[in-house]
């Protein structure tokens, strides 16, 4: 395949407190004169400017037909790229070659006339993203029965509802013809019902072979449609893999958070034995766990007297929503336990069951000797997440609407 997005040394520079010079008229010249003397005796201080770099050093290129999705927190970088590669702005350093028509969906709704018809902005907005008014003439019709909004079509947009407005946009751009497709987080916007119309657009774009470059925050989008990967994190590209290599380090949650959260709480027992750190992971994978993988809780326990502690039984509780009890288990219930040596030890537990749906969870730990007695009995639980997966392989999921929750296994038949 043919290269059609090529990135080198791609950065982008702001200036943080610097403000661009702008015209100024007469009036506020000869006033800014009058004032330079008061200003100098109040001895103001200059801005302190300092560089910032949005963008910096970043490599990468998308073939032909690639749908290529970009995740990163927010500040990474995302939209910033996005932004260079639709020409709105030039980079500091460095280039981005691009091969083919390239149309972009970086706000939708850009264009738009709040005083005139949908109509008239239809030709407007199409204007505005690239279309010719005969290329606008011909997909009219597509485009209002699109945004489900035929009757209100020669009203003011400004009497239109929220939903109305973005679906109309969305409409309109989603019916450019281009071979090259820039998308950021438009499928964020709306009601759920909107959000399936956009997601099935993106569908049948990436399924022409159009070449898709998507900027979203909703990994299950992006697992779904992408089949390669960029992570920008503080500006630089940090892993370009397949999209589920690339979310799940993405999605791995930061271990040091667990500890510290440790080191804070309160805490019940003897204290001869401390639970120091959590690392929650997808089983096999040492990355965050995602729907209906078998999850791995690795513990760190610390013996704080000088001889070995016997029999120790760890004990494991799932909540939901830091309240809820969903499972317990100890380890005396596999009828064993685990001898301590001075210093600390790691164990871990690999839950295959319930099978847990996208969400977040709350894990409680208990540590007691072989009488019962209690070492360590934190007094908070851990947070962890699982990320969205199409465990079904239906293309469905929608199990984050539900919060913490379990999967079915069956057979659906016809009785």
């Amino acid at each position: 395949m043919d290269t059609v997005i090529k990135v080198e040394q791609l950065g982008k520079r702001y200036k943080i407190g610097a403000r661009e010079a702008s015209y100024r008229t007469l009036r506020e010249s000869l006033v800014s004169a009058a004032a330079s003397p008061f200003r100098r005796l109040r001895k103001v201080a200059k801005p302190d400017y300092r560089d910032f770099w949005a963008l910096k050093d970043v490599n990468f290129e998308i073939k032909a037909g690639e749908v290529v999705g970009v995740i990163g927190r927010n500040g990474a970088g995302k939209s910033t790229l996005l932004t260079i590669l639709s020409r709105i702005t030039e980079p500091t350093t460095g280039r981005a070659v691009i091969h083919g028509r390239c149309s972009s969906l970086l706000e939708v709704g850009t264009g738009f006339h709040p005083d005139l018809t949908g109509r008239e902005n239809v030709f407007l907005n199409g204007a505005v993203l690239g279309m010719g008014r005969k290329e606008i003439q011909d997909k009219f019709d597509a485009i209002v029965a699109f945004a489900e909004v035929e009757q209100f079509i020669d009203t003011a947009i400004k009497h239109y509802s929220s939903g109305m407005y973005l679906r109309l946009a969305f409409a309109v751009a989603a019916h450019l013809e281009s071979e090259i497709l820039l998308v950021d987080e438009v499928l964020a916007v709306g009601d759920s019902a909107f959000q399936k119309k956009c997601l099935g657009t993106m569908n049948k774009a990436a399924k022409s072979g159009k070449t898709v470059l998507l900027v979203s925050h909703n990994m299950a989008v992006i697992q779904g449609l992408c089949s390669k990967c960029i992570l920008l994190s503080e500006g630089q590209c940090v892993e370009i893999g397949d999209s589920r290599s690339v979310v799940h380090r993405y999605l791995s949650f930061d271990s040091s958070d667990l500890a510290k959260i440790l080191e804070g709480c309160l805490r019940i027992g003897t204290g001869t034995a401390r639970l120091r750190n959590v690392v929650v992971s997808e089983d096999g994978a040492g990355l965050s766990p995602i729907t209906g993988a078998p999850v791995r809780i690795s513990i760190t326990l610390e013996n704080t007297t000088s001889s070995t502690l016997r029999n120790i039984d760890i004990g494991i509780s799932l909540h939901e929503r830091s309240e809820a009890g969903l499972a317990m288990i100890y380890s005396s219930f596999f009828g064993k336990s685990f001898d301590l040596p001075p210093g600390e030890s790691s164990f871990s537990f690999v839950m295959r069951s319930p099978m847990l749906a996208s969400g977040q969870y709350f894990l409680g730990f208990r540590i007691c000797d072989q009488l019962g007695e209690e070492l360590d009995n934190p007094q908070t639980l851990l947070p962890f997440d699982v990320a969205e997966f199409d465990y079904y392989g239906s293309g469905r999921t929608g199990w984050r609407d539900w919060g913490a929750s379990v999967l079915m296994e069956g057979d659906w038949q016809e009785s």
